[in-house]
Protein backbone atom coordinates (compact mmCIF):
# COMPACT_ATOMS: atom_id res chain seq x y z
CA UNK A 1 0.00 0.00 0.00
CA UNK A 2 1.69 3.38 -0.95
CA UNK A 3 1.59 6.01 2.04
CA UNK A 4 -0.66 8.17 -0.84
CA UNK A 5 -3.95 5.64 -0.79
CA UNK A 6 -3.25 5.55 2.86
CA UNK A 7 -3.26 9.20 3.14
CA UNK A 8 -6.49 9.32 0.64
CA UNK A 9 -8.83 6.72 2.65
CA UNK A 10 -7.39 8.13 6.03
CA UNK A 11 -8.94 11.61 5.00
CA UNK A 12 -11.96 9.92 3.49
CA UNK A 13 -12.78 7.67 6.47
CA UNK A 14 -11.71 10.87 9.05
CA UNK A 15 -15.11 13.28 7.58
CA UNK A 16 -17.95 11.52 9.38
CA UNK A 17 -16.12 11.60 13.37
CA UNK A 18 -15.52 15.14 12.51
CA UNK A 19 -19.45 15.49 11.70
CA UNK A 20 -20.51 13.58 14.91
CA UNK A 21 -18.58 15.90 16.76
CA UNK A 22 -19.76 19.20 14.99
CA UNK A 23 -23.00 17.63 15.44
CA UNK A 24 -22.28 17.25 19.39
CA UNK A 25 -23.07 13.61 18.92
CA UNK A 26 -19.70 13.05 20.52
CA UNK A 27 -17.20 14.97 22.73
CA UNK A 28 -14.19 14.05 20.76
CA UNK A 29 -11.97 11.23 18.90
CA UNK A 30 -8.94 10.08 17.56
CA UNK A 31 -8.63 8.17 14.19
CA UNK A 32 -5.43 5.91 13.62
CA UNK A 33 -4.70 3.75 10.61
CA UNK A 34 -1.40 1.47 9.81
CA UNK A 35 -0.40 -1.21 7.71
CA UNK A 36 1.64 -4.06 7.69
CA UNK A 37 4.76 -2.11 6.71
CA UNK A 38 4.22 0.23 9.60
CA UNK A 39 3.15 3.20 8.30
CA UNK A 40 0.48 5.20 9.79
CA UNK A 41 -1.38 8.20 10.64
CA UNK A 42 -3.53 9.12 13.45
CA UNK A 43 -5.41 12.46 13.81
CA UNK A 44 -7.60 13.99 16.76
CA UNK A 45 -10.29 15.88 17.13
CA UNK A 46 -12.20 17.56 19.77
CA UNK A 47 -12.39 17.24 23.22
CA UNK A 48 -11.20 15.14 25.93
CA UNK A 49 -13.55 16.10 28.20
CA UNK A 50 -16.03 18.73 28.39
CA UNK A 51 -17.47 18.71 32.31
CA UNK A 52 -16.41 19.73 34.63
CA UNK A 53 -14.08 22.03 32.47
CA UNK A 54 -12.57 21.71 28.84
CA UNK A 55 -9.91 19.91 27.50
CA UNK A 56 -8.77 18.96 24.01
CA UNK A 57 -8.33 15.67 22.59
CA UNK A 58 -4.82 15.06 21.70
CA UNK A 59 -3.68 12.21 19.24
CA UNK A 60 -1.46 10.89 22.46
CA UNK A 61 -4.92 10.86 24.87
CA UNK A 62 -5.08 7.82 26.78
CA UNK A 63 -8.32 5.94 26.54
CA UNK A 64 -10.16 3.64 28.99
CA UNK A 65 -10.20 0.88 26.38
CA UNK A 66 -13.10 -1.11 28.23
CA UNK A 67 -13.84 -4.52 26.29
CA UNK A 68 -10.48 -4.11 23.90
CA UNK A 69 -9.27 -5.30 27.24
CA UNK A 70 -10.64 -9.03 26.26
CA UNK A 71 -8.45 -9.17 22.60
CA UNK A 72 -5.44 -6.38 23.33
CA UNK A 73 -4.68 -8.14 26.94
CA UNK A 74 -6.75 -11.30 27.69
CA UNK A 75 -6.91 -13.42 24.71
CA UNK A 76 -3.30 -13.35 23.31
CA UNK A 77 -2.49 -14.22 27.45
CA UNK A 78 -5.23 -17.09 27.09
CA UNK A 79 -3.78 -18.61 23.95
CA UNK A 80 -0.03 -18.25 24.74
CA UNK A 81 -0.15 -20.09 27.54
CA UNK A 82 -2.39 -23.02 25.57
CA UNK A 83 0.68 -22.49 23.41
CA UNK A 84 2.95 -23.33 25.75
CA UNK A 85 0.72 -26.26 27.44
CA UNK A 86 -0.36 -24.56 30.53
CA UNK A 87 -3.72 -24.59 29.34
CA UNK A 88 -5.96 -27.06 27.77
CA UNK A 89 -8.46 -24.74 25.82
CA UNK A 90 -10.94 -27.90 25.37
CA UNK A 91 -10.44 -28.27 29.30
CA UNK A 92 -13.17 -26.73 32.18
CA UNK A 93 -12.41 -23.59 33.68
CA UNK A 94 -11.99 -26.18 37.06
CA UNK A 95 -8.67 -27.42 36.12
CA UNK A 96 -7.51 -24.17 37.20
CA UNK A 97 -10.50 -22.61 39.65
CA UNK A 98 -11.55 -26.65 41.10
CA UNK A 99 -13.80 -24.21 43.47
CA UNK A 100 -15.81 -22.91 40.93
CA UNK A 101 -19.81 -24.11 41.98
CA UNK A 102 -18.05 -26.10 44.53
CA UNK A 103 -20.88 -27.54 46.09
CA UNK A 104 -22.99 -28.66 43.54
CA UNK A 105 -20.68 -31.03 41.33
CA UNK A 106 -22.87 -31.69 38.71
CA UNK A 107 -23.19 -27.31 38.20
CA UNK A 108 -23.06 -26.90 34.35
CA UNK A 109 -21.01 -24.21 35.38
CA UNK A 110 -18.38 -26.60 36.25
CA UNK A 111 -18.14 -28.18 32.40
CA UNK A 112 -17.92 -24.63 30.65
CA UNK A 113 -14.44 -24.62 28.76
CA UNK A 114 -11.58 -21.92 27.66
CA UNK A 115 -12.55 -22.51 24.26
CA UNK A 116 -16.21 -21.77 24.99
CA UNK A 117 -15.56 -18.72 26.51
CA UNK A 118 -13.06 -16.78 24.57
CA UNK A 119 -15.71 -17.31 21.76
CA UNK A 120 -18.81 -16.37 24.36
CA UNK A 121 -20.48 -19.87 23.31
CA UNK A 122 -21.52 -20.10 27.43
CA UNK A 123 -25.09 -19.62 28.32
CA UNK A 124 -23.70 -17.34 31.08
CA UNK A 125 -26.20 -13.86 31.40
CA UNK A 126 -25.03 -10.95 29.26
CA UNK A 127 -24.75 -8.42 32.02
CA UNK A 128 -24.68 -8.75 35.62
CA UNK A 129 -24.36 -5.89 38.30
CA UNK A 130 -21.78 -7.58 40.26
CA UNK A 131 -20.59 -4.22 42.06
CA UNK A 132 -24.42 -4.10 43.55
CA UNK A 133 -23.33 -7.00 46.03
CA UNK A 134 -20.62 -5.04 47.43
CA UNK A 135 -16.74 -3.50 47.73
CA UNK A 136 -15.00 -6.33 49.04
CA UNK A 137 -12.95 -7.58 45.32
CA UNK A 138 -11.76 -11.03 47.13
CA UNK A 139 -15.42 -11.93 48.31
CA UNK A 140 -17.12 -10.14 44.81
CA UNK A 141 -14.51 -13.25 43.46
CA UNK A 142 -16.00 -15.69 45.50
CA UNK A 143 -19.38 -14.53 44.55
CA UNK A 144 -18.68 -14.97 40.95
CA UNK A 145 -17.02 -18.41 41.42
CA UNK A 146 -20.00 -19.24 43.39
CA UNK A 147 -23.35 -17.57 42.46
CA UNK A 148 -25.85 -20.18 40.53
CA UNK A 149 -25.66 -18.49 37.40
CA UNK A 150 -28.91 -17.81 35.53
CA UNK A 151 -28.36 -20.11 32.61
CA UNK A 152 -29.72 -18.76 29.05
CA UNK A 153 -31.15 -21.13 26.50
CA UNK A 154 -28.91 -19.24 23.63
CA UNK A 155 -25.36 -18.23 24.25
CA UNK A 156 -24.55 -14.50 24.48
CA UNK A 157 -21.70 -12.30 24.29
CA UNK A 158 -20.90 -12.26 28.16
CA UNK A 159 -18.00 -10.44 30.16
CA UNK A 160 -18.59 -13.10 32.93
CA UNK A 161 -16.80 -15.50 29.91
CA UNK A 162 -13.71 -13.04 30.75
CA UNK A 163 -13.85 -12.74 34.16
CA UNK A 164 -13.60 -16.08 34.70
CA UNK A 165 -10.47 -16.41 32.30
CA UNK A 166 -9.18 -13.63 34.02
CA UNK A 167 -9.48 -15.96 37.14
CA UNK A 168 -7.86 -18.69 36.16
CA UNK A 169 -4.76 -16.58 34.67
CA UNK A 170 -4.73 -14.89 38.41
CA UNK A 171 -4.69 -18.39 40.00
CA UNK A 172 -1.96 -19.95 37.30
CA UNK A 173 0.24 -16.70 38.30
CA UNK A 174 -0.33 -15.82 41.69
CA UNK A 175 -0.77 -12.02 40.82
CA UNK A 176 -4.07 -10.11 40.71
CA UNK A 177 -5.21 -8.69 37.37
CA UNK A 178 -3.64 -5.33 38.39
CA UNK A 179 -0.29 -6.72 39.48
CA UNK A 180 0.00 -7.67 35.67
CA UNK A 181 2.00 -6.51 32.82
CA UNK A 182 -0.30 -4.88 31.18
CA UNK A 183 1.71 -5.24 27.96
CA UNK A 184 3.95 -2.29 26.14
CA UNK A 185 2.28 1.30 26.19
CA UNK A 186 -0.59 0.18 28.05
CA UNK A 187 -2.02 0.39 31.74
CA UNK A 188 -4.43 -0.32 34.20
CA UNK A 189 -4.80 3.26 34.64
CA UNK A 190 -3.78 6.74 33.30
CA UNK A 191 -2.80 10.42 34.56
CA UNK A 192 -6.72 12.34 34.34
CA UNK A 193 -4.98 15.39 32.70
CA UNK A 194 -3.58 12.99 29.96
CA UNK A 195 -6.78 10.84 29.50
CA UNK A 196 -10.29 11.10 28.08
CA UNK A 197 -13.12 11.42 30.69
CA UNK A 198 -15.99 8.71 30.65
CA UNK A 199 -19.26 8.92 32.74
CA UNK A 200 -20.44 11.35 35.51
CA UNK A 201 -20.46 8.07 37.70
CA UNK A 202 -24.08 7.93 39.23
CA UNK A 203 -22.62 5.71 42.35
CA UNK A 204 -19.10 7.26 42.54
CA UNK A 205 -20.37 10.38 42.36
CA UNK A 206 -17.57 12.01 39.99
CA UNK A 207 -16.47 11.99 36.40
CA UNK A 208 -14.26 9.18 36.00
CA UNK A 209 -11.03 10.10 33.88
CA UNK A 210 -7.96 7.65 34.32
CA UNK A 211 -9.89 5.30 36.17
CA UNK A 212 -11.94 2.47 34.82
CA UNK A 213 -15.15 3.15 33.63
CA UNK A 214 -16.84 -0.58 33.95
CA UNK A 215 -18.30 -0.54 36.98
CA UNK A 216 -17.15 -4.76 38.03
CA UNK A 217 -14.07 -4.12 36.81
CA UNK A 218 -13.77 -1.08 39.41
CA UNK A 219 -15.50 -3.03 42.32
CA UNK A 220 -13.14 -6.36 41.56
CA UNK A 221 -10.12 -4.25 41.75
CA UNK A 222 -9.17 -5.58 37.69
CA UNK A 223 -10.66 -7.46 36.01
CA UNK A 224 -9.70 -8.95 32.23
CA UNK A 225 -12.72 -7.82 30.95
CA UNK A 226 -11.97 -4.29 31.01
CA UNK A 227 -9.84 -1.87 32.64
CA UNK A 228 -7.03 -1.78 29.88
CA UNK A 229 -5.88 2.08 29.10
CA UNK A 230 -4.09 3.26 26.47
CA UNK A 231 -3.70 5.46 23.37
CA UNK A 232 -4.18 5.55 19.64
CA UNK A 233 -0.59 4.70 19.13
CA UNK A 234 0.28 1.32 21.89
CA UNK A 235 -3.53 0.26 19.90
CA UNK A 236 -1.92 0.70 16.71
CA UNK A 237 1.55 -0.73 17.71
CA UNK A 238 -0.36 -4.14 18.63
CA UNK A 239 -2.14 -4.10 15.61
CA UNK A 240 0.61 -4.16 13.72
CA UNK A 241 2.26 -6.62 15.20
CA UNK A 242 -0.34 -9.16 14.78
CA UNK A 243 -0.03 -7.89 11.17
CA UNK A 244 3.79 -8.16 10.49
CA UNK A 245 3.59 -11.61 12.89
CA UNK A 246 5.67 -9.56 15.34
CA UNK A 247 3.50 -9.32 18.02
CA UNK A 248 2.54 -12.65 18.71
CA UNK A 249 3.12 -16.24 17.31
CA UNK A 250 1.78 -17.64 14.33
CA UNK A 251 -0.16 -19.98 16.33
CA UNK A 252 -1.71 -17.24 18.45
CA UNK A 253 -2.70 -15.04 15.48
CA UNK A 254 -4.19 -18.14 13.59
CA UNK A 255 -6.49 -18.81 16.76
CA UNK A 256 -7.53 -15.19 16.55
CA UNK A 257 -8.96 -15.63 12.86
CA UNK A 258 -9.85 -19.23 13.55
CA UNK A 259 -13.61 -19.43 13.99
CA UNK A 260 -15.67 -20.56 16.82
CA UNK A 261 -18.90 -19.48 15.17
CA UNK A 262 -20.68 -17.44 12.83
CA UNK A 263 -19.80 -14.40 14.65
CA UNK A 264 -16.71 -14.93 16.31
CA UNK A 265 -13.34 -16.25 16.31
CA UNK A 266 -10.79 -16.97 19.72
CA UNK A 267 -11.56 -13.47 21.35
CA UNK A 268 -12.84 -11.53 18.59
CA UNK A 269 -15.77 -10.46 16.15
CA UNK A 270 -15.53 -11.63 12.26
CA UNK A 271 -16.58 -9.94 9.55
CA UNK A 272 -19.61 -10.51 8.62
CA UNK A 273 -22.81 -8.30 7.38
CA UNK A 274 -23.54 -5.90 9.40
CA UNK A 275 -21.26 -5.35 12.03
CA UNK A 276 -19.39 -2.50 13.19
CA UNK A 277 -16.83 -3.04 11.33
CA UNK A 278 -18.24 -1.99 7.63
CA UNK A 279 -19.65 -4.10 5.07
CA UNK A 280 -16.50 -3.17 2.62
CA UNK A 281 -13.45 -4.47 4.35
CA UNK A 282 -12.14 -8.19 3.33
CA UNK A 283 -13.25 -11.77 4.74
CA UNK A 284 -9.98 -12.19 6.61
CA UNK A 285 -11.16 -9.12 9.08
CA UNK A 286 -11.14 -9.42 12.93
CA UNK A 287 -12.46 -6.54 15.00
CA UNK A 288 -13.66 -5.80 18.38
CA UNK A 289 -15.82 -2.44 19.89
CA UNK A 290 -15.59 -1.37 23.98
CA UNK A 291 -18.56 0.51 25.76
CA UNK A 292 -16.80 3.32 26.36
CA UNK A 293 -16.71 4.34 22.13
CA UNK A 294 -13.19 2.69 21.15
CA UNK A 295 -12.81 -0.14 18.87
CA UNK A 296 -9.66 -1.83 16.57
CA UNK A 297 -10.09 -4.03 13.47
CA UNK A 298 -7.40 -5.64 11.70
CA UNK A 299 -7.82 -6.84 8.13
CA UNK A 300 -5.27 -9.75 7.75
CA UNK A 301 -6.08 -9.89 3.76
CA UNK A 302 -5.33 -6.39 3.38
CA UNK A 303 -2.73 -5.93 5.49
CA UNK A 304 -4.03 -3.04 7.14
CA UNK A 305 -5.75 -2.15 10.67
CA UNK A 306 -7.52 1.12 11.97
CA UNK A 307 -8.62 1.79 15.42
CA UNK A 308 -11.11 4.76 16.18
CA UNK A 309 -11.01 5.80 19.97
CA UNK A 310 -13.87 8.29 21.28
CA UNK A 311 -15.40 9.58 24.53
CA UNK A 312 -19.00 8.77 23.64
CA UNK A 313 -20.39 8.30 26.82
CA UNK A 314 -19.14 11.31 28.05
CA UNK A 315 -20.94 13.03 30.58
CA UNK A 316 -23.56 10.39 30.26
CA UNK A 317 -24.23 6.83 28.26
CA UNK A 318 -27.84 7.92 27.91
CA UNK A 319 -27.71 9.18 25.41
CA UNK A 320 -27.60 8.69 21.20
CA UNK A 321 -23.91 8.94 20.00
CA UNK A 322 -24.40 7.34 17.31
CA UNK A 323 -21.63 5.00 17.58
CA UNK A 324 -22.35 2.11 15.56
CA UNK A 325 -23.32 3.75 12.39
CA UNK A 326 -20.22 6.05 12.82
CA UNK A 327 -17.91 2.94 13.38
CA UNK A 328 -19.49 1.49 10.12
CA UNK A 329 -18.81 4.69 7.76
CA UNK A 330 -15.67 4.76 9.26
CA UNK A 331 -14.56 1.23 7.66
CA UNK A 332 -16.34 1.38 4.73
CA UNK A 333 -14.08 4.71 3.91
CA UNK A 334 -11.16 3.22 4.81
CA UNK A 335 -11.81 0.27 2.56
CA UNK A 336 -12.31 2.13 -0.36
CA UNK A 337 -16.62 1.71 -0.54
Amino acid sequence: MTTDDLQQRFDRAFAPLQKAIETGRIPGGVLGIVDREGHRLTRAIGLAQRIPSERPMREDTWFDLASLTKVIFTTPRILALAEAGAIDLDAPLTTLLPDLRQYDANAWERQVTFRQCLGHQTPFPAVEPIYTYGRDPQLLRAFVLQREWRRLDEPVYSDINFILLGLAMERLSGKSTRDMDPGQGFAFSADPVQSAATEDCTWRHRVLCGEVHDDNCSALEGAAHAGLFGTAGSVLDFAQGLLDGTGASEGVIALMCTPLSDKRTHGWELARAGWFGGDACSAGTIGHTGFTGTALWIDFDAGRAWTLLTNRIHPTRHFDSGIQDLRRQVGNLINGA
